[in-house]
């Protein structure tokens, strides 16, 4: 496989941290281990339509969701307010500790770095502005302007088409196993950043670098391509 020169990152969980989403919950009256069911039944759902060839909005499901939710349940603030409360944690995340430094490193090593994001794009604009990265990525793209979201094929097909580059010139950079399969099968070689230890699933592509922290990638790519003597 050649060496990428464009990394592509997924953004939601990859680059920031979701953890503090869990006290958005807390704060309602609702279980703090919500936070991850309502995260993974968003996605869940966005994924269905895709399925259909369909584009669902990320904010839209996600609060549509929470209602389906919170309609059963005793909370210290009424439904609608709930809802605001909780989608309105995303504008308050910050990066995971090891993303300033992973993004700093990579594009001083050449590597042209762009987002694909199955969440809205001022997301990842806030994101990077505070952090004071934002100067280090070319294109902040979400499947929004897709025809469909993440997995489907056509998603990384877009970022491709809008960023003027073939698949194969593309790395694919998330902690979803999900997502690294389904890069991977659209043609991009893929990275996958194993934070927390765990075991990647056998019945999913396999990626091409797995690294515990976003800095150790630089030295990834740099060992395969010295391994493929380029």
């Amino acid at each position: 496989m050649k060496k990428p020169s464009v990394i592509v990152f997924d953004v939601n969980e990859t680059l920031s941290d979701m953890s503090p989403m869990a006290q958005r919950f807390a704060d309602i009256g609702a279980p703090e281990h919500l936070a991850k069911f309502w995260f993974a039944s968003l996605l869940r759902d966005g994924f269905a339509l895709a399925a259909a060839g369909d584009n669902g909005s990320f904010p839209d499901i996600g609060a549509d969701v929470l209602r389906g939710m919170f309609d059963e349940m005793e909370l210290n603030r009424d439904s609608g307010s709930a809802v605001e409360h909780v989608m309105g944690g995303f504008s308050s995340l910050s990066l995971h500790p090891d993303v300033v430094q992973g993004v700093k490193a990579l594009h001083g090593a050449g590597y042209r770095l762009v987002t694909l994001s199955n969440g809205s794009t001022h997301i990842a604009e806030k994101l990077f502005t505070d952090a004071g990265i934002r100067d280090k990525f070319e294109l902040l793209l979400s499947v929004e302007d897709a025809p469909t979201w993440k997995p489907s094929k056509t998603a990384y097909e877009y970022a491709a088409s809008v960023y003027g580059s073939s698949p194969n010139d593309m790395l694919l950079t998330a902690v979803h196993p999900w997502d690294i399969h389904s890069a991977a099968r659209a043609g991009l070689s893929t990275a996958w950043i194993n934070r927390d230890e765990a075991q990647y699933p056998q019945y999913f592509q396999a990626p091409d670098h797995t690294v515990p922290k976003l800095p150790d990638l630089v030295t990834a790519l740099d060992k395969g391509r010295l391994n493929r003597g380029s």
